[in-house]
Parts: structure tokens; sequence; C-alpha cells
């Protein structure tokens, strides 16, 4: 007997306490707009400095001032549309209004693209002898200094102003892919054991039905899953070409050897350090992967080792559920050792409506934070009563309490580290959380289930976004050797990508090469390998906080409140570890090797 599908809320219908409380943005819609309209008359008065940089400091330095206070208000406009188009990206008001700020912000970007053309032509050591003679640059050093850099590769004024105003078309491709991916796809219901039919959806595919310990939904969901990502293929395949062609062409245009040199130039990272993250990991991390395939085939009793297979619980009867209040007071425990300051920020983001959980249609898939400046951070998350909801809890509000620190303590443009580290401050939550389960329980069977939430993150970052990553790495490789991107090229390079990487311990059907069009993450410039990186730095963090005690801990928040006015190697230096030297990613990917051992012997 096939009953009635189960019906998913409306935004409407959605608890309000279950939502993000945006007020704290913008009262309302209206006064959305009436920021907007201020917004774009602001932007008008920047032709009063435009041809007059070069006259004075005075000039240059109320000029500056002046793109710091509109950059505020533009993040914090921008920040509300994304997250109402982010909560139900089938309104069609959301997605007029994210039009209207993709619209302003080209506009704010090509009136204000002289701004850098004037400091670049100004005389050398200009720039220079301001930051060392005047004080009131020295917020703005680091910003200026960057932009010094970037000299060999500026164009024109009037070219560099032309591609300003294009900035909306620029990020059309992932726009597209939103919108296609949240408003228009849509999902067969499937049938599970009981002949029951079940919804399907981005969100519900992979924040539950890829993690059910029922083989028949867990299958039987990937297939109407991967039934519907197949006839979006070839259109997803034009999306993401366009995206990279952008990427190869602007390279080529700025005079670049490369595009992975134009993209890691903005994160500050040699590109030996990008390729050991990638080539280190995938060579040694495999072996300990491969065990853990053919453990979990093992003991779950399976047929065969799916793709579809790999996410599935391993002690499937051991499921402690767990409500959001629950897994709350379990996370402010886990973080209280990060002591009183960071412990605050945190319960604030669990009680006063950062979060919004609530599951209804339209609402993106995963989970992010947002940080505008001048506001608190806001977490989206679709809560599904499981434990493994507040490991990734945790890991946003890791992002919601660095930047909230970051934003406190630094002036905007000093606020936002390389991504090369962003991901450290989120995973050291999920470590921390990890830990403190650990500690608190003599139960073997609730440290297995432990070791398998950090399993859990490992293999989000180090295998998932990771393999992306090494994705990436081909796919902008043979796009500059001018191979057209097509659907057929895109599921060949990933296939290989996994191929490479499971062996024989996975089985790989031919939905597992549309896993390329599961994730944002490649409009995004070399934003996945970065996961691995931030959770490179945050195992170390945590080995030496194990190690060291509070000296540690006091050197991490210094870190998170240091914000983007260090690079990446300095930064994390600062807390004590060289990400210079292929040592910590060895050591890291050994102590996954330490989980799966022990995971293993707990079966024995």
């Amino acid at each position: 007997m096939v009953t009635k599908a189960a019906i998913r809320l409306l935004r409407s219908e959605a608890p309000e306490d279950a939502t993000w409380n945006l007020k704290d943005l913008f009262s309302n819609e209206g006064e959305w707009k009436q920021e907007i309209k201020e917004i774009e008359n602001e932007i008008e008065t920047f032709k009063l400095y435009k041809g007059q940089l070069h006259t004075n400091a005075d000039i240059l330095y109320k000029c500056l001032s002046a793109q710091e206070k509109i950059m505020i208000r533009l993040v914090q406009a921008g920040t509300y549309a994304n997250l109402r188009q982010s909560e139900d990206g089938t309104n069609p008001i959301n997605q007029a209004n994210s039009s209207i700020m993709a619209s302003l912000r080209a506009k704010a970007g090509a009136s204000l693209s002289f701004i850098d053309s004037e400091i670049l032509a100004m005389p050398e050591g200009t720039v220079e002898e301001y930051i060392a003679d005047d004080s009131r640059f020295e917020p703005f050093s680091t910003q200026l200094m960057d932009l010094l850099k970037t000299k060999k590769h500026q164009l024109s004024p009037e070219t560099e102003e032309a591609l300003a105003a294009l900035g909306e078309i620029h990020g059309a491709p992932y726009s597209i892919y939103q919108v296609a991916k949240l408003a228009d796809m849509q999902f067969s219901n499937f049938v599970d054991k009981n002949d029951n039919e079940q919804p399907n959806s981005f969100a519900l595919f992979e924040d539950r039905y890829e993690f059910s310990p029922d083989k028949t939904i867990r299958r039987n969901a990937y297939q109407s899953f991967s039934e519907s990502l197949t006839q979006y293929k070839n259109t997803f395949a034009a999306v993401y070409s366009t995206e990279v062609k952008k990427q190869v062409s602007l390279a080529k245009l700025r005079k670049y050897e490369s595009v992975t040199d134009m993209l890691l130039e903005a994160q500050h990272v040699t590109k030996e350090m990008y390729h050991n993250q990638l080539d280190i990991i995938q060579k040694e991390l495999a072996p300990h992967m491969r065990r853990f395939a053919h453990l979990k085939k093992r003991v779950l009793g399976l047929d065969k080792m799916l793709f579809c297979d790999l996410k599935a619980p391993l002690d499937p009867e051991f499921n402690p559920q767990t409500t959001y209040s629950e897994a709350s007071s379990v996370i402010l425990k886990a973080l209280k050792i990060m002591g009183p300051e960071y412990s605050e920020i945190m319960e604030k983001g669990l009680t006063e409506r950062w979060v919004d959980r609530a599951d209804n249609i339209g609402k993106a898939t995963g989970a992010f934070c947002a940080s505008p400046y001048g506001s608190h951070p806001f977490i989206l998350i679709t809560w599904t009563d499981t434990m493994r909801g507040a490991f990734v809890l945790a890991h946003e509000l890791g992002h919601a309490g660095h930047f909230y620190l970051a934003n406190k303590n630094q002036r905007i443009m000093n606020t936002r580290p390389s991504t090369y580290f962003v991901e450290a401050p989120s995973t050291m939550n999920e470590l921390l959380l990890g830990q403190y389960l650990m500690n608190s329980t003599e139960d073997k069977r609730m440290k297995r289930w432990v070791i398998l939430q950090l399993l859990g993150t490992y293999y989000h970052n180090f295998v998932t976004h990771l393999l992306e990553g090494e994705f990436q790495r081909r796919i902008y490789t043979i796009a500059e050797q001018g191979t057209p991107l097509t659907a057929k090229t895109l599921c060949e390079q990933k296939m290989d990508t996994l191929s490479s990487f499971w062996g024989d311990a996975v089985e790989l059907d031919g939905y597992a090469a549309l896993t390329w069009m599961r994730q944002p993450h490649y409009y995004m410039g070399l934003y996945p390998y970065t996961y691995s990186a931030g959770l490179t730095a945050s195992t170390a963090m945590m080995q030496m906080i194990n190690e060291e005690g509070q000296p540690a801990i006091d050197r991490w928040l210094d870190v998170l409140k240091i914000g983007g006015t260090k690079k990446p190697l300095d930064l994390l230096k600062h807390a004590g570890i060289d990400m210079s030297k292929p040592d910590a990613i060895r050591k890291a990917v050994s102590y996954v090797g330490t989980l799966v051992n022990e995971l293993e012997k707990s079966y024995e």
C-alpha cells in the first residue's frame, strides 16, 4: 500500500523560534529598501574624490574612510538579502531582492574601482610614506600594502571600471546554480521498505537520508536524488564551465602564469602549500579510508559497499536522539574550556535566534555562518535531531565565535583572514566537542560513537572537500589546455578522482560521477581544499591545548581576534603551528589513522 507523501512546511509555517531574527539587521523589508536607496545616493558622492587621490594624504584618507563606511552598509544590506534568499529561494520577492543587491554591488564596484587604480598610479613610495608618517593610515596599512603587491596585474583604470561594472555578470554562474538547485529542481518521491512514499530534496537527502541506517531508504533516496541530477547535468555543466572560463580568462587578462596562481595570491598561499594539502592527504589518507570502508561493509553486512553507503551509520542501533536544546547544553559545556568571553558568545548564539534551524521548502542546503560587520553572526542549519547535527552546529558556532571576536577587535577591512585559515576555528569546536563527549563517558559504545563523529568531521574535510579540491585542480588544468568542459568531461574527471582515492574498497556507480553538481564551493575560487588546511591547523592546535593548557588557549584566542591583519602562515605561527612544512599535514593524517585503528579494535 502506498501512503500519501509527507508534506514539507512553507517558510511562513516554520516556528518562529526555529528561525533567525533578521530584525537584528533590518526591522522590515521597507527599511532594507530605504537603505538600498541611501547607499545608491552615497555611491554618487565618491565622484568628488575621483581624479583627486594623488593630491595629498588628507584626500586619500577621507576617501578610504568613506569607502570603509559604505563597505559596512553594503555588507549589512547584502547579508540581509542573502539570508532571505537562503531561507526561501522559491520566494519571488527574495529572488528579486537578491537581484537588486547584485546590481547594487556591481554599481558600487564600478563607481569605486578608481580608488585602487589611482592608488596604484601614485609615484613609487608615496603610499608607504603615508603609512609610515601618518598614524591615520595604520588601520588601512594591510589593505594598502596588499593592493600594492597586485600592481603588476592591474589593468588600465578604464578596463578595471568596465570589469567592475560587470560584477553582476561575473556572479551569474553562482546565482544561476543556486536558483536552479533551490527553486527549480524537483525530486521524485521514493518508496521505503514498507511501501510508504517519502519526499526528497537537497536538504532531506544531504542532511538525513544519506545518513540513514536503513539501507532501502539510503539507496532509494540516492536513486531518486541522482535521477533528478541527471536531468540537469548538461545545464549545470554549462554553468560551471562558464565559471571556470571566467576565471581562466581573468588570469590571462591580468597576466598571471595560471588561474591557480591568481586564486592562490588572494589567499596568500604558495603553490607548495596548496599542492602539499592535496597530494599528501590523498596519498597517505587513502589507505586509512579504505580500511574504514571495508570495516563498514563487514560490520553492516552489506552485499557490496556502494558510494551511497559511505555515510551510513556504523552502529545504527546506537543513535541517541538529541533535541536542539540538549545539543546546545552539551556544546556549551564542551566549549567552556575556551573561557568566559568565548562561552558568552556561544550562549548568545544559541539563545538569541542567531540560528535558523527550521526545515522548509526553498531553504538552502547544508550549513553556513554569515557574520556581517556591525551586527552578530547568523547561522543556517537544518536541524534533524541527530547528534551529528550537534557537530555541525558546533562547527558553525566556531565561525560565529571567530568573526564575532574579529569584528569586535578589528576594523572591517581587517576582519577576514585568508580562506586557508577560515575553517580552523570551526573545526576546532568540533574537536573540542568530540573530546568532551569522549571524556564524559565510560560507555565503550558511546566512545565508539564519538570516534565515528570525529571521523565524520575528517571525512567531510579530508575526503569530501579535499576530493572537490583535487577535482578543481584537474578542471582548471584541462580548461587552460583548451579542453571543453562538457558534462561528460566533468563526470569523467570526478569519477577518476573518486576511483583513484577509493580503489576497490567502494563500488562506484555512474551516479557517483555527478557529485560535482552538488556543491556550490566550485563557484568560490579555490575554496574546497582550504577545509583540509583548516582542519590540519585545528588538529595541531588541539594537540597543543592538551599538552600546554592555558597558554595554548590564550594564543588561539589571540589569533581569532587578530582577524585578517596577518597572512595565514604568520597567523598560524602566532598560534605555534608551522604550515610551511608538510609535518602538520602528516601528523593530522596519522591521527585519523589512529581513530580508524581504535574503531577496528572496538569490533574485535
